[in-house]
């Protein structure tokens, strides 16, 4: 699903990684049960997404990912298509094919979605579901702050389904994969909101005295690994009282985005 300029710089990249690689990341926010329509960002996203898709598509590989798949499913004539651009197209709910040619189509990319080209292209098709499932949790009203955070998240969790589902042979794939999706996002939803009673105003970790030592030792513990660059801000946040704006500077990223990672990675590691 996506690359965008609502977010900040840092969460699209992470993002997009996230969606061609099939990777696991979480960064989030988003709010109230607004009508997609209203919003200013979330379109933008979208269409960010769909520009970066048609680029993405139609990469040399993308053309031979797709000739692999048509001959794979033969039984889907797909030997016309020339890339995964035409692939995406054929899902549209205005295209050509059918209801259940469609289900059919949308089954086979999740049996062979470990190739991240396919991977990419199944989550790509799901958007407008993605798009529904946000609202149906009234975009994290009261949670998080920005529609586009919360289906920024929604789509990395998608991501991450698709990923473990990869292989699997499901007649009604894109149903299965919004179901569990809803249930995912409720789940991380609720998560955040209590990482964030686990945070002040400000960004900066509540942590009780007496844990102190030990949260100092497991930041410790982080560096040297892929979390050391966010155990070295918290420390510095925790220990030394830097402010979040001047963390964030030096940092390169914007301040709310970095509350955001860093409110994340206490929830995942520290809390």
């Amino acid at each position: 699903m996506c690359a965008l300029e609502c977010a900040s710089e840092r969460t699209l990249t992470r993002m997009k990684y996230a969606l061609i690689n099939g990777g696991r990341i979480g960064t989030a926010h988003c709010a109230p049960g607004v009508q997609l329509a209203s919003m200013t960002t979330t379109p933008d996203l979208l269409s960010s997404l769909r520009a970066d898709w048609r680029r993405y598509g139609a990469l040399p590989a993308a053309r031979v990912s797709a000739r692999a798949f048509a001959r794979r499913h033969a039984s889907l004539d797909l030997d016309f298509v020339e890339d995964l651009v035409d692939v995406v197209a054929l899902l549209e709910s205005r295209g050509p094919r059918k209801v259940l040619e469609r289900a059919r189509l949308v089954q086979a990319l999740l049996e062979d979605a470990q190739d991240p080209l396919l991977h990419r292209a199944l989550v790509q098709t799901l958007l407008p579901g993605i798009v529904s499932v946000c609202r149906q949790l009234r975009f994290g009203e009261g949670i998080v702050d920005e529609p586009s955070e919360t289906l920024a998240i929604a789509i990395t969790l998608a991501g991450e389904l698709v990923s473990d589902w990869a292989g699997q042979s499901r007649p009604y794939a894109a149903p299965d994969l919004l179901s569990a999706l809803r249930g995912r996002l409720r789940r991380y939803l609720l998560k955040e909101k209590e990482a964030r009673r686990a945070f002040s105003g400000n960004g900066a970790v509540e942590f009780a005295s007496g844990a102190n030592s030990t949260l100092e030792t497991r930041l410790e513990a982080l560096c040297g690994t892929t979390h050391e660059r966010l155990a070295r801000l918290t420390y510095a946040r925790v220990f030394e009282g830097v402010s979040l704006k001047v963390l964030a500077a030096h940092d390169h990223s914007a301040p709310a985005s970095l509350q955001s990672e860093l409110r994340l990675f206490a929830l995942r590691h520290l809390i």
